[in-house]
């Protein structure tokens, strides 16, 4: 490791690949957003999923200030942070064939939908069948995961396919392998991981694309206001009276 503290280096790692997907990534940004758009313009509803830390961005996008109403959480028991006990179930709980079709098969995502899939790896049994699930069932997913897992990891779902393989759109968070920015020669594994800060920018991008491209056609962006702001409540309740039947974390 280079000079610098390793808060310093660990700034300098994020706003590297803060750039890089700024960059590399606008066209897929672009193409997401508008997806979006287009889901919510047609009348369809918006899902987020994530497993383990994956879902800390997921989470990040549904019921949020400034951010879309319409964006819900396709939560799995067991799997949503690392709230469950042991921690390490959740972990266990991924790598589990057959539990996605499950929640998919409850919840109220059906055809015209879009879901987010959001897996670092993306090589694990319930992201890729999250994801291969919910196509053959209507509805667009788009992937959220790094593309060097594929190539120097080995799938852990049956099909030998990773996430990447499944979507409908892929934006690549450029996370490498292992998730960690920083080594020392002190400290005797790599450490610092960024994928939470790269993730949820990446998610927070694609839905101001979403908004500014609904606008844009003439369709006024169902966002939430902060209720620490006068009259937001007042404008939530709005909002979500209006689009009460494609919002389901109030229920």
């Amino acid at each position: 490791m280079s000079d610098g503290t390793p808060a310093d280096l660990f700034f300098d790692a994020a706003i590297g690949l803060l750039q890089r997907v700024r960059e590399e990534e606008a066209e897929a940004i672009t193409a997401a957003g508008t997806l979006l758009a287009d889901t919510v313009a047609a009348g369809g509803r918006l899902f987020a999923f994530g497993a383990g830390h994956s879902s800390l961005a997921a989470q990040d996008v549904v019921y949020r200030a400034g951010g879309l109403a319409l964006m819900n959480l396709l939560a799995v028991p067991g799997v949503v942070g690392v709230d469950v006990t042991p921690a390490t179930l959740g972990s266990a709980l991924e790598r589990v064939d057959g539990l996605a079709s499950a929640v998919l098969d409850s919840s109220p995502l059906r055809a015209g939908d879009a879901l987010v899939v959001i897996s670092l790896s993306g090589r694990n049994a319930l992201p890729v069948e999250m994801a291969q699930r919910a196509r053959a069932l209507g509805v667009q997913v788009i992937g959220v995961t790094s593309v060097a897992y594929a190539t120097q990891t080995t799938s852990q779902h049956s099909s030998g396919t990773f996430l990447k393989d499944h979507c409908d759109i892929v934006l690549d968070s450029k996370i490498a392998v292992g998730d960690a920015e920083l080594t020392l020669d002190t400290i005797p594994a790599p450490f610092a991981p960024a994928s939470t800060v790269v993730t949820a920018a990446l998610m927070q991008a694609v839905v101001a694309t979403t908004a500014a491209t609904l606008a844009d056609r003439g369709i006024e962006p169902p966002l939430l206001r902060s209720g620490n702001v006068d009259g937001g409540h007042d404008w939530n309740r709005r909002v979500m009276t209006e689009y009460g039947d494609r919002i389901f974390y109030r229920h």
